[in-house]
């Protein structure tokens, strides 16, 4: 088929598909959520244990200082400029932090 001179060039569209890992995501986020809500549902008048609340502090506590560790160890120093990974031959050179110049 031949196309005629100042005629557009029609491209398909692409198509807009939600992936899996998506809706897996947002199903797993909402997953403690709703199962909450069942519980309360299910228990209108209990009320949590001063035990799961104190460990559910723990756990938020120790999550937070993780969080706060692994973000000051994985850090570049001041003063320094991120090298992307490069191919050099048939060798690739991985990413690294260099002086900033």
């Amino acid at each position: 088929m031949t196309r005629r001179a100042g005629a557009p060039i029609l491209r398909p569209r692409p198509a807009r598909k939600v992936p899996l890992a998506y809706l897996i995501e947002a199903i797993l986020f909402l997953l403690p959520f709703a199962a909450y809500g069942l519980w309360r549902r299910m228990n209108p008048s209990a009320q949590p244990s001063t035990i799961l609340l104190v460990l559910g502090a723990v756990g938020v506590a120790l999550m937070l200082a993780g969080a706060f560790w692994y973000g000051t160890s994985r850090s570049m120093p001041r003063g320094t400029v991120y090298v992307p990974a490069q191919l050099e031959g048939e060798r690739v050179e991985p990413g690294h932090a260099e002086p900033r110049r």
